[in-house]
């Protein structure tokens, strides 16, 4: 049984989610501090997070920034808000998908699936995709070059696969969105955009070489060149 982490200081939400996901299998460790909600994931094993923005002591940003710290495990944000800048900002912090309440019961299970599913398909793949001097690492969701390495998280990583995985090949925002995605989503494709640049900015400041191979095709998207 896969555990999921909820995290939300808003007790009725954790109860309804958790209504929610008991149906399908899933164990739901609830919790309403951003600090336990920490502690817990370094000493437990948790599948996903499902973690509210909003809420007292630290918010989800920093939680989840503090997560990034030491694991690369899937967090999905809860908000009631819909800014485009809270989706920026939470893509900036690490997160891997975002969710806007009030959402729906089908959406919500969809995305827990869906990143649920592609985790198991790359347990069950090949653990590293080599190209070049690039080594792109599935156990561990990690990227090579040379002697430099980076931490990825979920997203970046199925982007990163992609690209890597058909070297030359020009991929529209659809393509990508479809690949790291999976499913029917209400998600702006522009997001492709944000997790493409945050994934530059993080590979530049590893001092990745990153205008020799992920290139902008104007007008249709993205190649591994």
């Amino acid at each position: 049984m896969r555990s999921i982490l909820l995290v939300d200081d808003e007790q009725r939400m954790l109860d309804l989610i958790e209504l929610f996901l008991l149906p399908l299998g899933f164990k739901c460790i609830k919790e309403s501090s951003g600090k336990k909600a920490v502690e817990i994931l370094k000493n437990e094993k948790i599948s996903l997070v499902l973690l509210d923005v909003m809420m007292p002591e630290i918010d989800g940003w920093e939680v989840c920034k503090r997560i990034r710290e030491f694991s690369n495990l899937p967090v999905i944000m809860l908000t009631a808000r819909s800014d485009k800048l809270d989706l920026v900002k939470g893509l900036n912090t690490g997160a891997d998908d975002y969710i806007t309440k009030p959402f729906d019961e089908r959406e919500l299970v969809a995305r827990v699936n869906a990143v649920l599913r592609r985790i198991s398909n790359e347990e069950s793949q090949q653990e590293q995709i080599i190209y070049e001097e690039f080594e792109l690492d599935r156990e561990t969701f990690s990227l090579r070059y040379k002697d430099l390495i980076v931490q990825l998280t979920l997203k970046e990583f199925l982007i990163v696969e992609a690209l890597i995985s058909r070297p030359k090949k020009t991929f529209t925002r659809e393509q990508l969105m479809d690949a790291a995605w999976e499913y029917d989503t209400y998600t702006d494709i522009r997001t492709v955009d944000s997790h493409i640049r945050n994934l530059r900015e993080k590979l530049k400041n590893a001092d990745f070489p990153i205008d020799e191979f992920i290139k902008t095709v104007w007008g249709i998207g993205y190649k591994w060149s």
